[in-house]
């Protein structure tokens, strides 16, 4: 672990990066450039003294899961998050794959998107980030360890993942989750991580080995997503989706149409104070 070019590096990249970049005021009384230190760390997931103290050099060395945290917080692009890693001692082992970094680009759309229900998720369908009113009204989808990170794992292993979906959407979202699972799993093979996803799916869910055989494939049209949620009851949503320039990561923004009964039930659940939390 190099500490003074781990600081160094830090510091440079909280001090390039503006309080509008992350969706923060910048305020009346700001002297420093760029962020402040204890900004960061609330970005990044950490605790003020613990990131100033690799910021200065001093301090334990940090996990790549605290790597992860500031990377994020730092709006790091792919090859900067690597370097973080480097710079810490740590090699670069095959399971941080590009589809497990939020995109930049995405991260700063996404800052703009606060008050709004959005998330980014990578190809395997493992949420990375949302926005407060999306975990209001999907649940916190970026909390789970192991497979079950997965949506679709979830789906099939777990039966409360069907909470909020209507008994009779349950057939025609799991064959669209097979089915977007199969459209990955043709691309990157077998031994890929949508590969590992397949194995322990149909060895732990009859339901999903018979949609695996009967080889679903996703339309060109998503159709609206309904939702059953426990404050305000059925919403229909609608889900506009952006991609990044290499289809590793989506951008989904749910939205209601105005003038319905799902726009204002969406719209209480914005104004209900229940978003707490931070993107």
């Amino acid at each position: 672990m190099d500490r003074q070019q781990l600081g160094d590096f830090l510091r440079t990249r909280r001090e390039a990066l503006q309080p509008e970049d992350v969706g923060l005021p910048r305020g009346p009384r700001r002297r420093t450039s760029g962020l402040r230190r204890e900004e960061v760390a609330a970005l990044s997931g950490v605790s003020a003294d613990y990131y100033s103290r690799i910021e200065q050099s001093r301090g334990a060395v940090p996990s790549e899961q605290v790597l992860a945290g500031i990377a994020r917080g730092l709006r790091l692009t792919l090859e900067e998050r690597d370097r973080l890693v480097e710079l810490a001692g740590h090699a670069l082992p095959r399971r941080v794959r590009r589809d497990d970094h939020v995109d930049a680009g995405m991260m700063r759309i996404l800052d703009g998107l606060a008050d709004a229900a959005a998330q980014v998720e990578n190809v395997l369908g493992v949420t990375l980030r949302q926005t407060r009113l999306a975990v209001v009204l999907l649940g916190d989808e970026t909390s789970y360890t192991g497979p079950a990170r997965a949506r679709v794992y979830r789906w099939f292993t777990d039966p409360h993942s069907r909470d909020r979906t209507p008994e009779e959407d349950h057939d025609r979202h799991g064959r669209t989750l097979t089915a977007r699972l199969a459209a990955v799993h043709a691309r990157t093979g077998p031994t890929s991580p949508a590969g590992e996803l397949v194995t322990g799916l149909r060895g732990r869910s009859p339901e999903f080995a018979r949609l695996w055989d009967e080889h679903p494939v996703v339309g060109p049209y998503c159709e609206p997503k309904r939702l059953n949620h426990p404050e305000v009851g059925l919403i229909e949503l609608h889900g506009q989706t952006l991609l990044d320039p290499d289809q590793y990561q989506a951008l989904t923004v749910f939205t209601a149409v105005p003038g319905t009964e799902s726009h204002e039930r969406l719209r209480l659940l914005s104004a209900s104070g229940s978003a707490v939390g931070s993107v």
